[in-house]
């Protein structure tokens, strides 16, 4: 995934659209070396050194990911938010005056990578091809090296101008879990028998229903907007654009229900809870 994230940023560097306003920059190659002293491109080159992998705390999470897919619930454990940091530097080879090539060669990378808060999706590769939310990208941020004179010789190298680029991705620690919808939910509230009892007290006991299901069309595509009413009581629910709906019943036993979806209609009646096998669902 980090690799993927490499090539995301050697893909916006190399885009072949800058040659016009960064003609430098268009022709440098793009590598991730050390850049140690041994480091000696032979050809013009901006060098990516990722440098440093940590958690981004500020965007981390603990809320479940919940993904409805084929009528079942698609279970995710919230991502890793891994910030990673690379130093950009420049390597002018040829020509005069190469400290001012350099300048403008990082200049021009700056520039570049400055242009975008969060890596479009055009340049992204591998793992991170629909990645949400969109990866956040921060370049030349002020919280950079604190010593560059040490940081230069723990790496092998000789302090020179550069600039900090540091994205986040998220990066998946477990396995998604695929379950059955949750269709029939029952909460029962009273007072208990006693002080180490789960049970309720009979006289107190008070059952509260929820059902779910789904409304379509006769080509088995989601209504959005549906109506759909139990008669008796005219507790009503609106599905949403996935033709989805939660209604509350009084409780368990037989009820008719309405759907009304535009100029269709179906009255039916279910059984609450259903039985093995059975749902809540409603074809028009």
């Amino acid at each position: 995934m980090i690799r993927d994230l490499s090539l995301s940023l050697r893909g916006l560097l190399d885009d072949p659209a800058l040659a016009p306003d960064f003609p430098e920059l268009a022709t440098a190659q793009i590598a991730f070396d050390r850049p140690a002293e041994q480091f000696s491109p032979s050809q013009t080159t901006i060098d990516l050194f990722l440098y440093d992998v940590r958690e981004n705390l500020e965007l981390r999470s603990n809320e479940t990911l919940l993904e409805r897919q084929n009528g079942q619930a698609v279970i995710q454990r919230p991502p890793l938010r891994v910030a990673c940091t690379y130093l950009v530097t420049a390597w002018p080879v040829g020509g005069m005056d190469l400290p001012l090539q350099e300048h403008r060669l990082l200049s021009q990378a700056l520039q570049v990578l400055s242009r975008h808060p969060t890596i479009p999706a055009a340049y992204l590769q591998g793992s991170l091809v629909g990645q949400k939310p969109p990866l956040p990208m921060l370049t030349a941020q002020t919280d950079g090296i604190k010593d560059p004179a040490d940081f230069w010789t723990a790496i092998g190298g000789k302090l020179r101008p550069s600039i900090q680029v540091t994205a986040t991705l998220a990066m998946a620690r477990f396995p998604a879990v695929t379950a059955p919808l949750v269709i029939t939910e029952q909460l029962a509230l009273g007072e208990r028998l006693g002080a180490g009892s789960e049970a309720l007290a009979p006289a107190t006991r008070l059952s509260l229903l929820r059902i779910g299901g789904r409304v379509t069309n006769a080509a088995s595509q989601p209504l959005a907007n549906a109506r759909v009413t139990l008669v008796d009581s005219g507790v009503a629910a609106i599905t949403d654009s996935s033709g989805r709906y939660t209604l509350a019943v009084p409780q368990a036993g037989s009820f008719v229900v309405r759907v009304d979806a535009g100029a269709s209609s179906k009255t039916l009646t279910i059984t609450v809870p259903v039985g093995a096998g059975d749902d809540y669902d409603v074809d028009l």
